[in-house]
């Protein structure tokens, strides 16, 4: 960081809210994804902070953000909540960027105060409905119910190597760990009443976005974040979709600079006051 990194904590009505803070000008507002918090922002962030007032927050009942105050966890509720922080902290106009879960927050704060934006930032969003996605939760679902499939692989994991599946009943074990670690990710993504889940997807709201869209995708990410960053694109009338062909899951820890450089390409570099 070229500026020293500021923590700061606000009461809102949802719960208290977490946030990383560096740099002067116009706002630009970072949400993580999934299975991560803020920080997962901050190699990106070291690469903008010169240009941008770059904010980092928590999302509610992530990271150092409180849980929700006795109310339902809800991408409803996220955006809610954003737009508190939004307007507790007087940021006009500001980029919002957002990964993962984080993209699926942001869009759909855009698609209700899309007004109120002056760009948005998607990387390998979640938030529409594709087949793809479909079959991936499911078998996350299977994983954190302790299920017979649970149980069937912590019993023939000893076999595993005879078996010839080491790998995929590895994999799917750290999977299990990393879901069970992040009860709130699981909630919002798959583990809710399908009715209230329909609601929420964006599939039938992204026509009527106004906000310029920049989409960022990994060409060698799983099938499903694919899916949807193409869906979104062709969804959005103004939206740009730039697939970065080496990257896969892991594009923001492993290309800050290219994901820097193409945020910045798209805001432009404001000019000083």
């Amino acid at each position: 960081m070229q500026s020293p990194l500021r923590i700061s904590r606000i009461q809102l009505p949802q719960g208290q809210i977490f946030w990383r803070e560096v740099g002067k000008g116009k706002p630009m507002i970072f949400l993580h994804g999934a299975y991560a918090d803020s920080s997962q922002w901050l190699k990106v962030i070291d690469h903008l902070e010169g240009h941008y007032h770059c904010f980092a927050p928590d999302l509610l009942g992530f990271g150092e953000s409180e849980p929700p105050n006795n109310i339902h966890q809800s991408i409803a509720l996220q955006v809610e909540c954003l737009a508190e922080y939004i307007e507790a902290l007087r940021l006009e106009r500001p980029y919002l960027v957002g990964h993962s879960l984080g993209g699926w927050v942001a869009a759909s704060y855009a698609a209700k105060y899309g007004e109120r934006l002056e760009g948005l930032i998607l990387v390998s969003p979640e938030g529409i409905e594709v087949e793809e996605q479909k079959d991936r939760w499911k078998i996350e679902k299977l994983l954190i119910d302790r299920t017979p499939l649970f149980f069937l692989l912590k019993a023939i994991a000893p076999l595993a190597s005879i078996l010839r599946l080491r790998k995929k009943i590895d994999a799917l074990l750290t999977r299990r760990s990393l879901l069970v670690e992040h009860p709130a990710s699981c909630q919002l993504l798959f583990d809710r009443n399908p009715a209230e889940m329909q609601q929420e997807f964006l599939n039938e709201k992204l026509s009527q976005f106004q906000t310029p869209t920049l989409i960022l995708q990994g060409g060698q990410d799983k099938p499903a974040n694919l899916a949807q960053s193409k869906a979104y694109a062709k969804a959005i009338a103004r939206a740009k979709l730039r697939v970065m062909k080496n990257g896969d899951t892991h594009l923001i820890e492993d290309w800050p600079d290219s994901i820097a450089r193409e945020i910045q390409d798209f805001a432009g570099v404001p000019v000083p006051m």
